[in-house]
Formats: C-alpha cells, sequence, structure tokens
C-alpha cells in the first residue's frame, strides 16, 4: 500500500477536529499544522520553478501538490508586495478557516473542500467495497437436476404398471356375438362423455360445436393468459378455466358410467345394480 505524506496526515487530523464539533476554535488551533504542511507543499526542495506543468511525484509528493505549489510560487512573484499576494502558509490557513463550515456541509457526502475526494481514496481499502455476498436464484440446470427426475419416475411408474398387470388379471368380456347386442352398450369410458352429450342434444351439437368450442378455447388459452408466473395465486384465470372444463367432462363421465342402464336410461345405482364394465 502506498505511503501516505506527512503533510497530507496533519491536515486529515485538523480536518477531523473540526468536523468532530470544535468549529472555528478548532480550526484556528490546528492552523499552524496546516501552515506548516502548507509550507512544506509550497517549498519542495527538489522542484523549481520554470514554468512547466509537474506531471511526476518528486519525493513521495503527488504531483498535482508540486503543480499546486508552483503555481503558488507564481502568483506570489507576480504580486506587487508581501501585503498584495499573502504567503502559502497564510492563505491556506485562512481558507481553511474560512471553509470550516463547508467542510462540515460536505462530509455527510464524503467529498472533501473544492470537491477533492483523492484524500479519502488513499486510505480507503478495495477490499472494503467489494461485495462478497452472493443473490439466491430460483433456478437450476435442466440436466441433471429436472431430467434425472423425470427419468426416475418414469421407471418407476413403469415398474408398478408392469408388476400390477402381471398379478392383476383384466377383467376382460367374453367374445363379441354379432347376434346378441349388450344392453345398455356403452363406448369406452374416455369417449362416454361425448355419449352423453349426444342423448341430451343434437348430434351435430354434441359430437362436432361443443367439442369443437371446447379445444379452440384450450387453443386460445396460453395466448389469452401471458402471466410467466409458475405460482398458483397469479395463474388464476388458467386454472379457473382448466378447472371447469375438467369438471364438465369428468361429471359427463361419471353420469354415463354409473347412472345410465339398459337403454342408456337414467337410473339410479343405489336401487338399480350398476352398469359398468371396464
Amino acid at each position: 500500500m502506498t505511503e501516505v505524506p506527512e503533510h497530507l496526515l496533519k491536515r486529515a487530523a485538523a480536518r477531523k477536529a473540526a468536523l468532530a464539533g470544535g468549529g472555528d476554535e478548532a480550526v484556528e488551533a490546528a492552523a499552524p499544522e496546516v501552515a506548516e504542511s502548507a509550507e512544506v507543499e509550497a517549498a519542495p526542495p527538489v522542484v523549481q520553478d520554470t514554468g512547466d506543468v509537474i506531471t511526476e511525484d518528486v519525493g513521495g509528493v503527488p504531483a498535482h501538490l508540486l503543480e499546486r505549489s508552483r503555481r503558488r510560487k507564481a502568483a506570489a512573484a507576480a504580486g506587487e508586495g508581501g501585503a498584495a499576494v499573502p504567503s502559502a502558509a497564510a492563505s491556506t490557513a485562512t481558507a481553511t478557516k474560512a471553509k470550516a463550515p463547508a467542510m462540515t456541509a460536505g462530509a455527510a457526502s464524503g467529498v472533501g473542500p473544492g470537491g477533492h475526494t483523492q484524500r479519502l481514496l488513499t486510505v480507503v481499502k478495495a477490499g472494503s467495497i467489494q461485495q462478497t455476498k452472493g443473490e439466491a436464484q430460483d433456478k437450476v440446470h435442466t440436466w441433471p437436476h429436472l431430467l434425472s427426475l423425470e427419468f426416475a419416475s418414469v421407471l418407476s411408474m413403469t415398474a408398478i404398471i408392469t408388476i400390477f398387470s402381471a398379478l392383476v388379471k383384466a377383467p376382460l368380456l367374453g367374445l363379441a356375438d354379432v347376434n346378441r347386442t349388450p344392453n345398455p352398450s356403452k363406448a369406452p369410458w374416455y369417449f362416454l362423455g361425448l355419449q352423453e352429450l349426444l342423448t341430451m342434444f343434437h348430434p351435430m351439437v354434441a359430437g362436432v360445436t361443443v367439442p369443437g368450442v371446447a379445444l379452440v378455447l384450450i387453443a386460445f388459452a396460453p395466448f389469452l393468459d401471458k402471466n410467466p408466473s409458475n405460482k398458483p395465486a397469479d395463474r388464476k384465470y388458467a386454472i379457473s378455466m382448466f378447472t371447469l372444463f375438467l369438471m364438465f367432462w369428468a361429471v359427463l363421465v361419471i353420469i354415463g358410467s354409473f347412472f345410465r342402464g339398459e337403454g342408456f336410461n337414467f337410473v339410479l345405482p343405489w336401487t338399480s345394480k350398476v352398469f359398468f364394465e371396464l
């Protein structure tokens, strides 16, 4: 770490005393130290006023301080006398006393007199201003986090179905007889909803219009509800639409399965037998 020059340390101590609540008295008490540091600043032993801009550090003193000293010496030499142009030390002490309220006002924003902040940066370590805490993310990689779980669930379901089909006999009916039609004659359970609609409406309405409208609404659902959230509380429209469709179809299937008897007439399953087979 670069060493801080002694005159900058003295000036910082004087400013800290002024900001701590001393006010003008603390500034006046620290004025000799500030003047001494200003003299060091104004008269570097290795710099001569040649008129050229100083861009390199000399003897550990920053180049901008040496350039400021050169300009003050040039201004003092161009004056008519000592009374007309004050010395660098006196001007520094007077400016420090006059700008004490300004330093107090600018302390909250971290800006020193004249808008300079390079003195603060020389004593702040780089590691103390770096954020090391990582932000939590709710995203994971598709592989292996998602696909591994899906693959395991597929294998588990396949094993369960295989064992169940090997141990339990399927309730199949006998061979079909073209001379004897079963009564009632029902479609498979996944088509019983359509068969139930045929008992209520015209075949054109029950077989084309109602299923067509339902499929079109389902196809347009992603375009009507563009909410990207995956939380149920934020997807009320999509959940309500799917629930209505599912309940409507489930009710039709249940009625066709358990409440339709001979001749596909409406019966009560607890007073008549259940006319339903897989």
